[in-house]
């Protein structure tokens, strides 16, 4: 008698006590409805119709346009700050440009990785922290520019530094 052979009944034996034990299995659970469960993520079936958000100018290709504009605009702003001297007017826009181009940047972060229907609160909690944090950080920058020695002198003054000298103990 072969190796097959003497294996054979075996397999059968195993694959029937599997698969009947599944179906009892089966057959034994307790059904459970919706109602008890609570609602699931799936409104009606998957022959259903999918609901369309209405239209919002704020999403879709006016949103795509304008950060790519924005994107586009900060690299001859970034060449007329570094040609002219130094001018209030670029500098606000420069750093008013910076800022809302980084706001943009984070909020695509966190709609990707913690959308707030997946995330309920945290997603919220990310939007808003970061619409907080870029409104303090349009706060200080606009102080920066007009009470202290703006963006481009201090970008001016960082480039021209010199190493401290060595002290001797």
């Amino acid at each position: 008698m072969s190796f097959a052979r003497s294996f054979q009944p075996t397999l059968r034996l195993t694959a029937r006590s599997f698969h009947s034990g599944r179906v009892s299995a089966i057959k034994a659970a307790p059904a459970v409805s919706n109602a008890a469960v609570g609602k699931s993520y799936i409104d009606g079936t998957v022959n259903d119709p999918i609901v369309f958000p209405a239209p919002n100018k704020s999403h879709g290709s006016y949103h795509w346009t304008t950060e790519r504009a924005l994107s586009a605009a900060l690299v001859p702003l970034v060449a007329a700050t570094a040609v002219t001297s130094v001018n209030p007017i670029l500098d606000g826009v420069l750093s008013v440009a910076l800022v809302v181009h980084s706001h943009i940047g984070f909020d695509a972060i966190f709609v990707d990785y913690l959308h707030p229907r997946k995330f309920p609160v945290l997603g919220n909690l990310t939007i808003w922290l970061l619409r907080l944090a870029t409104g303090g950080v349009l706060v200080g920058v606009y102080q920066f520019n007009t009470n202290d020695i703006g963006l481009t002198e201090l970008i001016k003054r960082l480039w021209k530094a010199s190493p401290a000298p060595a002290v001797e103990a």
